[in-house]
């Protein structure tokens, strides 16, 4: 490996005119500066390639194709990619200046192991970022990371966490292009058991936007949840596939019900598929969660009406 290694910044990017300009900035204000910036215009009907072409820096390159999906365009990327090591990137997120630096200097001499960072969620301004410590946020066993972060049935792997060595990539496979969403769950699991070792770079950080009506992360289209839930049992696939236990299953078992909370009563059907697979894990059982009316109705009539007259009133 080079003495200052390669890192291949990978961006898809689908009509993000109004955000790919900020993170973009945050990727050439890295303190490691040997990078290759990669964006891969997904058919935006926008400006996004205009935006691109207008920072003038000669590491960022532009590749345009026919919209095929964010898996895909990530897929295109990685092709092109030449360095040691993959930063994978939504074109709406941030990194901080060191966060690149200090993943690279604890992967730099671990072989196989990949880096995570600290992560927080924005709405407005990067500035305004919370950061909330979990109990990840330390060095782990590959699959002790993955059992963990999925303890409560709720799973973050969003792709700046992560830095991934670029023949690691290369082994777990390319992106799932049938996967709208879970796409990043599903891809990070299959890396995860693959590495050796997980690393926690402390004071590495990147910010998450959230609250965007585009974001694919909340569509709630029949073809959005139906990925989810083919998401959701690939990585039930891999992970019992390593260790079929009670803590496993259990994590699991939650997970479906979050999903078949959250899309009830857009897709009942599904919603009973889920709660189907969550039985058939474990006897764990959770209530959907929402504020103290919520609550007092749904003991009253059971969550399911509850949950249709909460949407007949006009929340989601």
């Amino acid at each position: 490996m080079n003495a200052s290694p390669t890192v291949s910044v990978l961006i898809p990017a689908y009509n993000a005119e109004r955000y790919v300009g900020e993170t973009l900035e945050s990727v050439l204000r890295q303190t490691h500066q040997s990078l290759e910036v990669i964006v891969v215009d997904d058919g935006s009907r926008d400006r996004t390639a205009e935006v691109v072409r207008g920072i003038r820096d000669p590491r960022i390159r532009l590749v345009q194709q026919e919209n095929k999906g964010q898996s895909a365009a990530i897929n295109k990327a990685v092709s092109l990619a030449s360095g040691d090591f993959i930063q994978y990137l939504d074109s709406d997120d941030v990194l901080d200046p060191e966060k690149i630096r200090l993943q690279v200097a604890r992967l730099v001499g671990a072989p196989g192991a990949v880096a995570t960072s600290e992560w927080g969620r924005f709405y407005d301004e990067p500035a305004n970022t919370e950061f909330k410590p979990e109990a990840v946020w330390k060095d782990m066993d590959p699959l002790e990371w993955l059992v963990e972060s999925r303890q409560d049935g709720l799973d973050m792997m969003f792709p700046a966490l992560w830095l991934v060595p670029i023949d690691l990539a290369r082994r777990a496979g390319p992106w799932d292009e049938r996967l709208r969403l879970s796409n990043d769950a599903e891809y990070f699991t299959r890396v995860l058991l693959l590495a050796t070792q997980v690393l926690f770079c402390e004071g590495a950080r990147c910010h998450y936007r959230s609250g965007l009506v585009t974001n694919e992360s909340s569509g709630q289209s029949p073809s959005h949840r139906a990925a989810r839930l083919l998401g959701i049992g690939l990585c039930e696939q891999y992970v019992l596939a390593r260790e079929d236990s009670d803590r496993v299953r259990r994590g699991f078992a939650l997970t479906w019900q979050h999903l078949a909370h959250g899309c009830y009563p857009y897709d009942p059907e599904l919603a009973e598929t889920a709660l189907r697979r969550a039985r058939a894990l474990h006897p764990v059982r959770i209530r959907p969660s929402g504020g103290p009316a919520f609550k007092v109705v749904s003991r009253i009539v059971g969550w399911r009406l509850a949950r249709r007259l909460q949407v007949a009133s006009g929340r989601p």
